[in-house]
């Protein structure tokens, strides 16, 4: 299979191709997890896959079937409600290895965290489930721990690592937590870890392949023997993409063929995020673009074919958002005014283009 080939294939998987009416629950199970510890991000993420807006997105979150949590990287994600206790006990308990390290830098001890976890749950309770990030924080204090620094952020992250919280959509620009198995409508717990693994690979490689094993075992964050069991137990078809070894589903073999469009993401979609080996999409010199630095701060890109085109930023203003763009290729703007159009909509807002 030749890199044209793969980037079609890529396409569709990751749902920006033929794109269909979609809802949000749908795309985040589709994914199995979406990268969300920029929520303006994967709120645009969604947005470009099912042609929603932005108001009827958010009003989907709070259906309570999806969730932000750090299921695995020791970064925030999206992911269906229903999965978040063994996508936690999977791949976010990783995570927790180091803890007692990091407490010794924060000056935290483990009795101390498992009291904050009694104070988050009491309060949360109190509340009716849900509190944002300030009222944590109080009940934190209120019970006698020091929440300066980065005390008060970790220990919201390890009750929520623990399976006790969860973020929840904003209230207003506040982010929000409620209790996890409140939060969840039914939950669902695969038989056996290795059936675990393969569910895992099962989602990555239908919403991102042909992915390499290691694109796989960086994104869960798995080590490569667990990435190998995963991928074993799913089921998928190895393919040569320039003479390396990707893996895919069978189901989107049937239906290769080429694609390709114009789109305008987010800096960090699962397009660039969802994988450790990103040169199918972009040169070094893009890449090195695209995240200045190396810092993992990606910027949002525009894409044709496939392939990176350029970059752009917002300014949102109350009556209009403006768009600015850095060509990295040479392309005809005008061929982006639908998808920036498209983003414009979801706003609600005029769009104003400045031409690079």
């Amino acid at each position: 299979m030749d890199a044209s080939a793969a980037l079609s294939l890529r396409l569709r998987n990751l749902m920006l191709a033929d794109r269909q009416d979609r809802s949000v629950s749908g795309v985040v199970e589709w994914f199995g997890a979406m990268q969300a510890q920029d929520l303006n991000s994967v709120l645009w993420s969604l947005g470009v896959r099912t042609g929603l807006s932005l108001t009827e997105i958010v009003a989907a979150t709070e259906e309570r079937h999806v969730v932000r949590t750090w299921p695995m990287r020791g970064t925030v994600h999206l992911i269906p409600s229903a999965d978040a206790h063994w996508m936690l006990a999977l791949t976010g308990v990783r995570q927790l290895t180091g803890v007692a390290s990091r407490w010794a830098q924060l000056g935290l001890d483990e009795k101390t965290a498992n009291l904050a976890m009694d104070l988050l749950a009491a309060a949360l309770t109190s509340a009716g489930g849900r509190l944002p990030r300030s009222g944590c924080l109080a009940a934190l204090t209120e019970g006698g721990i020091d929440v300066s620094g980065q005390r008060g952020y970790h220990l919201l992250w390890y009750a929520s690592q623990r399976s006790l919280t969860a973020i929840a959509p904003n209230a207003g620009a506040e982010q929000t937590f409620v209790l996890l198995d409140d939060w969840v409508p039914s939950r669902f717990t695969p038989s056996s870890r290795e059936a675990a693994l393969a569910l895992l690979a099962s989602r990555y490689f239908r919403s991102h392949g042909p992915a390499r094993v290691l694109d796989f075992a960086g994104w869960t964050s798995l080590g490569v023997r667990d990435a190998r069991l995963g991928i074993a137990g799913a089921g998928l078809v190895a393919v040569d993409v320039g003479g390396a070894e990707m893996w895919v589903t069978p189901e989107a073999l049937e239906t290769a063929g080429p694609a390709g469009g114009r789109w305008v993401l987010p800096g960090f979609d699962e397009f660039m995020l969802g994988y450790k080996d990103r040169s199918l999409m972009a040169t070094a010199e893009q890449l090195a673009k695209v995240v200045p630095g190396n810092n993992g701060v990606f910027q949002s890109t525009l894409v044709a074919d496939g392939r990176v085109a350029g970059l752009w930023k917002r300014t949102l203003g109350k009556k209009s958002v403006s768009v600015s763009v850095q060509k990295l290729v040479d392309f005809d703007l005008d061929e982006f005014r639908p998808a920036l159009e498209g983003y414009a909509g979801y706003l609600g807002l005029p769009l104003i283009v400045k031409n690079p």
